[in-house]
């Protein structure tokens, strides 16, 4: 709900605009670019949260119940292992994350850093513009009993910025939302 309102006060002036032609000003890319940023950055917070052994099971599905509003119905999210590189497993938003609950270790930590756009926005046929942004994962993994496991893992994610429509106080709202798409792997390295 909070990246509704952002996104509508911000582009509420340009309600007429938009229903003139559907193409992104410079002005209105930039407020869309913060957005899907600030959403893969929301994304990494949910991620760690739930990936933390110390967060209670209750605070973890309502985590997951968050991560999941990020996503386009259908995205999946890659995983992949420096032990076995060339078998990446792709996972539903929900499966993902019971994935990382559900991992055997006693601490985990994941940072994700360098998140940086690869590819501008391009106009699909139906409307809906597409981009991916870049980051880099650290998965940090210790058991009590010494086990230790660390990569760090490049990771491509499809932004989909799509035109919607709101009502507020009777009055018809055009605006873009983002969603994430699938998240894939791109390479893992120690």
């Amino acid at each position: 709900m909070k990246y509704l309102f952002i996104l509508i006060a911000g582009l509420a002036f340009a309600n007429q605009a938009f229903a003139q032609d559907d193409d992104i000003s410079p002005k209105r890319k930039e407020a869309i670019d913060s957005l899907a940023l600030e959403k893969v950055r929301d994304l990494s917070k949910y991620i760690s949260i739930v990936g933390s052994k110390g967060t209670p099971f209750s605070e973890a599905n309502r985590v997951i119940d968050r991560a999941a509003e990020l996503f386009a119905d259908g995205a999946q999210i890659g995983v992949s292992s420096i032990k076995r590189p060339d078998d990446i497993n792709y996972f539903g938003v929900r499966p993902y994350f019971e994935h990382l609950m559900a991992l055997n270790y006693d601490k985990v930590k994941i940072q994700w850093y360098d998140i940086q756009y690869i590819s501008d926005l391009e106009r699909q046929p139906d409307g809906t513009y597409v981009g991916v942004i870049t980051i880099y994962q650290r998965f940090e993994g210790r058991s009590d009993d010494g086990m230790e496991y660390v990569d760090t893992t490049k990771k491509d994610i499809t932004i989909f910025v799509q035109k919607k429509e709101t009502q507020i106080g009777g009055r018809v709202i055009d605006f873009w939302d983002v969603l994430l798409g699938d998240i894939r792997v791109a390479e893992t390295t120690t």
